[in-house]
């Protein structure tokens, strides 16, 4: 019996939202259209969504939410959506090796059609520390969203790939 409750406890906090309650860590980048932006600073006052990735693969992940989330709240394409006032970014993270790709990339995203986006996509140049052990971004191959208050604290997190459920969720903190 002991045993069993110990692995009960192990797996409650293996997926509880650790980071809940934490002051979302100062990060600094650059959009696409050329501005400067450090967060949670530049988000305060809003509710703000932020969606964050540091591989490749996880970049696969982040960019299964750029449609939805756009439509829902930026464009509002739904017949039912409502207008949200929110602050939402989507941090690419060029770290360690990949730093070197940082500019080309830059560059050639800016000559992207999507320029609807450029406000949106943050561009994090610098070290994975001190997010990946703050918002425990452990997993390389996973996107990770955090929904910040109004004061830049972490009042909701997930990782993974897009689905409706989590778009609900995010939404009811949002309502």
């Amino acid at each position: 019996m002991y045993k069993y409750i110990i692995a009960l406890a192990a797996v409650f906090f293996a997926f509880s939202p650790l980071q809940k309650g934490k002051q979302f860590p100062e990060l600094s980048g650059e959009t696409l259209d050329g501005k400067n932006i450090t967060l949670p600073s530049a988000a305060k006052g809003k509710k703000t969504l932020i969606g964050m990735a540091y591989s490749a693969k996880a970049e696969e992940a982040l960019n299964s939410w750029y449609q939805p989330v756009y439509d829902k709240f930026i464009a509002k394409l739904g017949m039912f959506d409502k207008g949200y006032d929110i602050n939402l970014y989507f941090v690419p993270m060029y770290i360690g090796l990949k730093q070197a790709a940082y500019e080309a990339s830059l560059k050639d995203l800016k000559k992207s059609s999507r320029k609807d986006l450029f406000p949106y996509i943050l561009f994090y140049k610098g070290e994975l520390e001190p997010y990946g052990s703050t918002l425990k971004m452990d997993d390389k191959t996973e996107a990770y969203f955090f929904v910040l208050d109004e004061q830049g604290k972490i009042i909701y997190s997930t990782k993974g790939m897009y689905n409706d459920s989590k778009m609900e969720e995010i939404e009811a903190l949002l309502d």
